[in-house]
């Protein structure tokens, strides 16, 4: 007897301390959050007439939809973001800047997820040595699997840097081989690759959505862009080349696209988003997510998008074809989710991890572009003129609008670090295209709380930024090959997203108040019963929790 009023005892207590607990009776948990790569919020209204009705309007209608989400930084890049959604913390925090920085001590350039101590499974010729060991902040996957040790985490992305960080370093991690076309993990995560996985490898399944060439989905008059570079539009209707309810002539743009691998044909066309989500299917089925007795989380990160943006920019029949594709593909995914998962509380998360600018050419009178290359000759110029030329260079890389100084240089010549960063910054704002710039020791010492030294700060860590951070102007890109759209600024066109939480069952709610995007971390920590990751500095959507 006394045996189970210990227990009952033991039981209010955690329950009356408000600790949540992981492991429920019944109706375990699964949360499915889908990160769609450069998606703006608006693209849910603009295309929502050739939407069908189980996709993203599926979401949008039925679900808590967020309409003012948007990320408080400046460094609106992939990798930075994905960070900012699993930790709930700003980039100051969990020091994901990009994808490369400098290591000042050695003027080494380092990559976010190269890791030699681990191995990539089934890579034959090397490569694959991916680990998340960068990652400082806890994320919410290491939370669930601290709280849950039983839980079942699975992260998919076709490129292995969206994989590594949204999945964290707890849980199944796969990405893709961009010279075979093959699911793959590394020995961070398991000792060897599933037979299943081995199967579908063999079987080139994902070339099976390729298609060759890309064709359009609908009628040419159907579709609201009317710039074209790559995608075969109806012929008759290619011919007359106008719309009839507008008579706007469909532009014919040149294409820097060059896809000379399988892996090309995939990133580069919406068959992307259907090998993603053919894989994710078979996943987690054969893992059995949402079946057993402990809350389990699957992560998707949809990079096709994002280069299909970055490419034909988002006002190109390419980009909206390609979500009229990836809508039927997700209604497809999720018809197939909640008939796996019939009996368990399921939650969807759609999301995107920033979004995108105009084109840099949308306009007849094409925008200028900033020039990564000059800059950094007129800057390592500039330097020598002002401190006399070396045998090493003053200037060590430019990487995501950060500006690395060779620190060793300027400590041999007993020079001021401080003087030095804030003349660059003073010098960088002469260029055309260049907002803001300020120097990690402007950075260091102050604090900005309003404004757009505040957001640039939010994307400051101190051991990883560089010496001096610049923000172009509204509109303004860096000139890359082959790039029409980027991101990476602070402007709204990045750094607004969608964000829908849905549950089935639930009362459709329109949520118009200002949302944080750190708030996602907590708000899929409390609907996986388990507390927020231990460096989240935002509270929970209780909009989305029902609390």
């Amino acid at each position: 007897m006394k045996f189970y009023i210990g227990k009952i005892l033991i039981l209010a207590v955690l329950f009356c301390s408000g600790f949540p607990l992981a492991v429920r009776a019944e109706k375990a948990p699964l949360v499915v959050q889908i990160v769609v790569g450069s998606m703006r919020p608006e693209d849910l209204e603009r295309y929502a007439p050739n939407f069908c009705d189980g996709g993203f309007r599926r979401l949008a209608e039925g679900g808590t939809r967020f309409t003012r989400a948007a990320y408080d930084c400046q460094q609106t890049v992939t990798p930075t973001a994905l960070a900012t959604i699993t930790t709930g913390c700003m980039p100051s925090t969990h020091g994901i800047v990009a994808s490369h920085w400098r290591d000042y001590v050695e003027n080494l350039r380092v990559s976010l997820i190269d890791d030699p101590s681990v191995s990539g499974l089934e890579y034959h010729t090397g490569g694959g040595q991916f680990s998340p060991h960068r990652l400082i902040a806890p994320t919410v996957t290491e939370t669930l699997k601290q709280y849950s040790p039983d839980s079942k985490i699975l992260t998919i992305a076709l490129e292995p840097e969206s994989a590594v960080v949204l999945g964290g370093k707890a849980g199944i991690v796969y990405w893709m081989n961009d010279e075979l076309c093959h699911w793959r993990s590394s020995s961070y995560y398991m000792n060897y690759l599933p037979e299943w996985v081995k199967q579908y490898n063999r079987e080139r399944a994902p070339l099976n959505f390729v298609m060759q060439p890309w064709s359009a989905m609908l009628p040419t008059k159907e579709y609201r862009n009317r710039r074209r570079s790559d995608i075969c539009l109806l012929l008759p209707e290619r011919r007359r080349g106008e719309r009839p309810d507008t008579g706007a002539p469909v532009r014919d743009l040149s294409s820097e696209v060059v896809c000379r691998r399988d892996y090309d044909r995939l990133i580069y066309t919406p068959a992307g988003n259907s090998a993603v989500f053919s894989f994710a299917k078979l996943a987690l089925s054969l893992y059995g997510l949402g079946k057993g007795e402990t809350p389990d989380l699957l992560n998707i990160c949809l990079d096709t998008p994002r280069r299909i943006t970055e490419a034909y920019g988002p006002e190109s029949i390419e980009a909206e074809d390609m979500y009229y594709r990836l809508d039927r593909d997700l209604e497809d995914f999720l018809t197939f989710l909640f008939a796996q998962a019939k009996d368990r509380e399921v939650t969807v998360i759609l999301t995107s991890d920033h979004g995108t600018s105009p084109s840099w050419d949308l306009m007849t009178g094409e925008r200028d572009r900033f020039n990564v290359a000059q800059f950094e000759m007129i800057l390592e110029s500039f330097l020598d003129a002002r401190y006399g030329k070396q045998a090493q260079d003053w200037l060590l890389e430019y990487e995501n609008k950060m500006i690395y100084l060779n620190h060793n240089l300027i400590y041999e010549r007993r020079l001021s670090l401080a003087d030095i960063q804030n003349e660059v910054a003073t010098f960088a704002m002469q260029f055309r295209g260049v907002s803001h710039a300020l120097s990690a020791t402007a950075m260091r010492t102050s604090y900005f709380g309003s404004g757009y030294a505040e957001k640039m700060q939010n994307s400051f860590y101190p051991r990883r930024s560089g010496d001096v951070i610049l923000n172009l102007m509204p509109g303004w890109i860096e000139k890359e090959e082959a790039v029409r759209s980027s991101s990476g600024s602070m402007y709204g066109y990045d750094t607004r997203v969608p964000l829908i939480v849905y549950r089935p069952g639930q009362t459709p709610r329109r949520v118009d108040r200002k949302v944080e995007m750190r708030a996602v971390a907590p708000t899929v920590a409390r609907l996986l019963g388990v507390p927020e990751p231990a460096a989240c500095e935002a509270e929970e959507l209780r909009e989305a929790t029902g609390e």
